[in-house]
């Protein structure tokens, strides 16, 4: 109930169209109900009088029909236009509250959910719920009226014969909700499976520069074929069910019409019935039977939007790990001082990857941290714009609680520049503007300068509005990683995270970018993570991290005095170098 509830509340907005709507289903139900009494007006009253009686009255019930057809017809316009409209607008409505549910949820949820299935959410599931809601209410109005209706009028012309008729028809309900229980199940499957089948795609075409360096096409092809088999083994259950559904309702369906002719012609031998009646029933079982039908295909119909709006329930309900507290402020004038203290961090398994962690960071200061990979220095800079919560402990920003302030606000005062650049599909000029709602021509070509790529902007036959390519397949990694750059100059934060920034870059690459962060670490606060410990050694602190902890901290003179792991490090680095 609770699902129907929150599948009904999106009818809200639309509650003067759907009452439309249903209004114009009732319409043509009651029009196709009422011209069987109209043939049997005809035929028993009207028809049987003299020729100029007739004449006279049969052009009036013409143009009644006419006027009748005319409203009907109307009324299917409304109902497969707007009521299709309708429909078009609530997926359009859950989809939005779908992507916005996905942009709040946490890091912690997409480490554990793939993207293709999270893609098959939005795109086919909402179809099935959108073909649902437009068909759904309709269709099941529709068929109960003309059910009931033609009932009523059915016991009317003679209930001997309507209660057969009514025996034939709970056994035909209690075999379409026997059925319906198995395909309830094998529709949630299917939903599954086609999520797999996306995420299969999603991964390899994602991937395909590695899959073909790999030679791996074979390989890839064979695990879609997996997930594609998997799919299909899941599609032949379910129409084999939907064979024996069909099957079994459309033998009832025929024992309706041997009701009639054996129950009917046993009442006329006895003189119960007239043969008139019986053909005004025969004709009602038309009306009856269609409907029915239209309640057979609304059980896969309901079935396959119920399943859809489950898996869509699942995304919506789910609770975001990261939020804003009750009582939550913006960061302001923010002057970059960190402090963490006392932080752990453990994912959901409890593997421990931060244990009892305290740095002090001054405001302006370069912070270098260095160490092995799995120590816990990405995981220690994801925690600072809360994209993970804290374990256990606090970090401060000028001494405020970062849980206690608003995460735009958050977000807003730190920038990141990973190894891994992200750039959108489209020009270089949206782009660098995504560091800044509204950023002028002026600021983003300023940032570009700042990031050394102005001069290659220009070089490009577009300039600015070339197009970078999916993920920015058409630039370089200098090139993509100097725009990523430039979008964190726009963005103008108070404190800066570099994520192994250089450490895919050729050496000329790495020169030109260096020098661009250099810039652009100024008069921030800047915590940088780096395996090219070249890059590092003019930090005010570095700090060795690894996996139990921090080692060492010091600047570089002092830590290569110590001689211990941090120097280590640069000997195993540099020793080469330094020989020749």
């Amino acid at each position: 109930m609770k699902t129907i509830r929150h599948f009904i509340s999106y009818y809200r907005p639309y509650k003067v169209v759907f009452s439309i709507d249903l209004l114009c289903a009732l319409t043509i139900s009651i029009i196709d109900i009422v011209f069987p009494l109209i043939l049997d007006y005809c035929s028993t009253t009207l028809f049987a009088q003299d020729a100029t009686h007739i004449l006279r009255l049969v052009g009036f019930v013409a143009l009644g029909l006419v006027l009748l057809y005319g409203l009907r017809s109307v009324c299917r316009y409304y109902v497969s236009a707007q009521g299709h409209i309708m429909g078009a607008r609530m997926e359009s409505d859950m989809r939005r509250d779908l992507f916005e549910q996905y942009q709040r949820l946490s890091f912690s949820y997409y480490d554990r959910h793939n993207t293709g299935i999270m893609m098959s959410r939005v795109t086919s599931d909402l179809f099935d719920i959108s073909e649902f809601a437009h068909h759904g209410p309709e269709n099941l109005f529709i068929s109960l009226v003309k059910v009931v209706g033609s009932f009523l009028i059915l016991f009317f012309i003679n209930w001997k014969l309507g209660l057969a008729l009514l025996a034939v028809t709970i056994v035909l309900f209690v075999f379409s909700l026997f059925q319906n229980k198995k395909m309830k199940r094998v529709f949630m499957d299917n939903r599954r499976k086609i999520g797999e089948v996306n995420a299969s795609l999603q991964d390899s075409l994602a991937g395909i520069r590695v899959v073909q360096s790999f030679a791996n096409e074979d390989k890839e092809r064979r695990k879609f074929e997996m997930s594609n088999g998997r799919y299909l083994d899941s599609k032949i259950d379910n129409y084999r069910i939907m064979g024996w559904y069909y099957g079994g309702t459309n033998f009832l369906q025929g024992l309706l019409y041997v009701t009639i002719i054996v129950c009917g012609g046993y009442l006329i031998a006895k003189g119960q019935m007239s043969a008139i009646e019986l053909a005004t029933f025969a004709l009602y079982i038309n009306v009856f039977v269609s409907p029915l039908e239209i309640l057979i295909e609304f059980t896969e119909m309901f079935q396959k939007g119920f399943s859809g709006f489950k898996r869509f329930e699942e995304v919506i309900d789910e609770i975001p790990e990261i939020t804003n507290a009750p009582d939550a402020k913006p960061l302001s004038d923010v002057k970059g001082v960190i402090d963490f203290e006392h932080v752990g961090f453990s994912y959901e398994d409890n593997e421990t990857i931060l244990d009892d962690v305290n740095i002090h960071i001054k405001a302006g200061r370069k912070v270098a941290l260095v160490g092995p990979s799995g120590g816990g220095k990405t995981t220690l800079c994801s925690l600072i714009p809360r994209f993970y919560d804290v374990s256990q402990g606090r970090i401060l920003i000028d001494g405020k609680d970062i849980r206690a302030v608003t995460l735009e606000s958050l977000r807003q005062a730190v920038g990141i520049v990973q190894q891994d650049v992200y750039l959108f599909g489209g020009t270089i000029r949206e782009n660098i503007a995504y560091g800044k709602d509204g950023a002028s021509d002026e600021e983003i070509v300023a940032a570009a300068k700042k990031a050394n790529i102005h001069d290659f902007i220009l070089s490009l036959p577009d300039g600015y509005d070339s197009y970078v390519g999916e993920r920015g397949t058409r630039l370089s990694g200098g090139q993509k990683q100097r725009i990523a750059i430039a979008r964190v100059f726009l963005k103008d934060p108070k404190i800066l995270v570099l994520d192994e920034a250089t450490s895919a870059l050729d050496n000329e690459s790495e020169r030109v970018i260096q020098a661009a962060l250099d810039e652009l670490a100024k008069e921030r606060t800047c915590i940088t993570i780096a395996h090219r410990l070249s890059t590092i050694k003019n930090a005010d602190e570095i700090i060795v991290i690894d996996d139990e902890g921090i080692k060492e901290r010091g600047s570089h003179d002092e830590l290569m005095a110590e001689n211990g792991i941090y120097a280590n490090y640069y000997r195993l680095q540099f020793q080469d170098r330094e020989e020749r």
